[in-house]
C-alpha cells in the first residue's frame, strides 16, 4: 500500500476514532451502504461474498495494519463484500463523508488516498476472483 505523505496522515488521524468488535459480529453486509472503513490494530477480519445457490464464501483474512473497507470511496457507496470479526478486533474508524470532504478540499490528499486504495482494491479482486475459480471448480465446474 502507497503510504500517505506525514501531512495528509496527520489529517486523517484526525477524523479517527478507536471502535471494537467483539467475535463473530457482522460488521458489514455486501450490497449495505458503505459509509465508513476501518484500519485494524488487532484481530483478525475475515471479508466474504455471498455465492447465489451456495453459502458465503471466505474471501481473504485481514489482520493488523489492513484497511477494512474501500466501497466508501467509490460510487454507488456499497459495500462489494461483507465483513465479520474472526476474532475481537479493534479498529481505527473514519467517517467516509468527512475523509471524501477532505479529499474535495485537498486535492492532494484525495489523490494519495485515492491511489492507496486502489492498489489495495486491485489486490483484493484478483484475490477474489483466484478464490472464486478455485470454488468454481472444486464444486462441480467443467475442466478447462
Amino acid at each position: 500500500m502507497t503510504v500517505l505523505p506525514t501531512g495528509h496522515s496527520e489529517l486523517l488521524m484526525r477524523q479517527a476514532r478507536y471502535v471494537s468488535f467483539p467475535q463473530d459480529t457482522r460488521i458489514f453486509e455486501e450490497g449495505d451502504p458503505a459509509d465508513r472503513f476501518w484500519v485494524i490494530r488487532s484481530g483478525a477480519v475475515s471479508l466474504d461474498m455471498y455465492v447465489p445457490g451456495r453459502r458465503r464464501i471466505m474471501v481473504e483474512t485481514l489482520g493488523v495494519g489492513d484497511l477494512l473497507g474501500w466501497s466508501w470511496l467509490f460510487p454507488p457507496h456499497r459495500w462489494h463484500f461483507g465483513a465479520e470479526a474472526f476474532s475481537p478486533v479493534r479498529t481505527l474508524e473514519f467517517d467516509g463523508h468527512a475523509v471524501r470532504a477532505l479529499c474535495d478540499d485537498d486535492p492532494a490528499l484525495g489523490y494519495a488516498l485515492t491511489r492507496s486504495v486502489a492498489e489495495i482494491l486491485a489486490r483484493r479482486l484478483e484475490v477474489a476472483r483466484t478464490k472464486l475459480i478455485d470454488q468454481y471448480m472444486r464444486h462441480g465446474g467443467p475442466g478447462l
